[in-house]
């Protein structure tokens, strides 16, 4: 019973902010960068409240391996926002609709993740040598990251092949996921929009469940994590989607955070675990680096270069015709 009550008073914890975020937030339509900024506070000083709670019921230790796993599954879930601005995009979601199917899309994704944690953990727990396998997942990925640090073309092409393989059906009323075509259930712009981001949630859970496991086995404490981490997706998402291309050194970053972790992972079964103190200022000082090196560096983003590219086309077509 003293292990249930806390995966209880989490669980029922999680439950009362979605309801609360779902009846105060999810009735607009859209958000202002100025409520999506207060949210965001508001979900990360809940996030740090329950690590508060974990340093007075179980120690130091614990708290700061949740602030790491908190950390990280953080600033994943900033490369996550620039995927869902894609996939919105791709299926010309409204704006109207993305709160509701954001929403969707953390609530699978929070199942999603606990049944991974809990596969990810007895794996480890019973067989050593998958923390070898999970090391060198990490760093690869990192690798494959690092490759891609200055563009998103996977992404761009992961989403591409999935808005082309749907046939999709016109909504018959506001925010249906299911329509018809030829008399055949089929799915709608918001329906194909909503498995596309549970495709990526699979794909960005691959990534992130193990990095977090390479911390800590303890799923209460990986869980918690995810799930502070995903609560605050949605303000988010509406803060920092026009954002995420000004941090063009994150990815970087990240990269080489995946890659620390795994290294770490590798170390602590060879030589012995590495403590949490030891896991926390890595991940700080990696993510603080890349951060400022962003915010130091001043040429325009991708975005912006486009955009003045396709402006000095059209002046370009302009002067032609005249």
């Amino acid at each position: 019973m003293n292990d249930l009550f806390p995966w209880l008073a989490l669980a029922g914890g999680i439950t009362v902010l979605l309801v609360i975020d779902l009846l105060v937030v999810g009735r607009r339509n859209e958000m202002s960068l100025r409520a999506a900024a207060i949210a965001s506070a508001i979900w990360v000083a809940i996030a740090l409240a329950f690590g508060a709670v974990l340093l007075f019921t179980r120690g130091g230790g614990d708290a700061q391996l949740y602030l790491s796993g908190y950390l990280v599954e953080k600033s994943l879930s900033l490369d996550n926002v620039f995927v869902f601005l894609l996939v919105f995009s791709a299926f010309a979601v409204p704006v109207a609709e993305r709160h509701r199917l954001l929403t969707y899309g953390i609530v699978g994704a929070l199942v999603l993740r606990l049944v991974m944690i809990l596969a990810g953990a007895a794996l480890l727990n019973n067989f050593s040598w998958v923390a070898y396998i999970f090391a060198a997942f990490l760093i690869y990925t990192g690798w494959k990251m690092w490759a891609h640090r200055s563009d998103h073309g996977s992404e761009e092409k992961m989403v591409a092949k999935l808005r082309d393989r749907f046939p999709l059906a016109e909504a018959e009323k506001p925010g249906q996921l299911l329509g018809r075509i030829d008399g055949k259930r089929a799915l709608t712009l918001g329906g194909a929009s909503l498995f596309a981001i549970a495709v990526v949630d699979v794909v960005f859970a691959v990534d992130s469940v193990p990095a977090i496991l390479a911390i800590t086995s303890d799923t209460y404490i990986v869980f918690a994590a995810n799930a502070f981490a995903l609560l605050g997706l949605r303000p988010l998402f509406f803060l920092v989607a026009d954002l995420v291309e000004r941090l063009r050194h994150l990815k970087a970053a990240l990269a080489v955070l995946l890659i620390f972790i795994g290294l770490k992972m590798v170390y602590g079964e060879i030589w012995g675990k590495v403590g949490p103190e030891v896991s926390l200022a890595g991940i700080g000082l990696i993510l603080t680096i890349g951060v400022v090196a962003s915010l130091i560096d001043k040429r325009p983003s991708p975005a912006e270069e486009k955009a003045a590219a396709a402006k000095a086309q059209d002046e370009d077509d302009d002067r032609v015709g005249a």
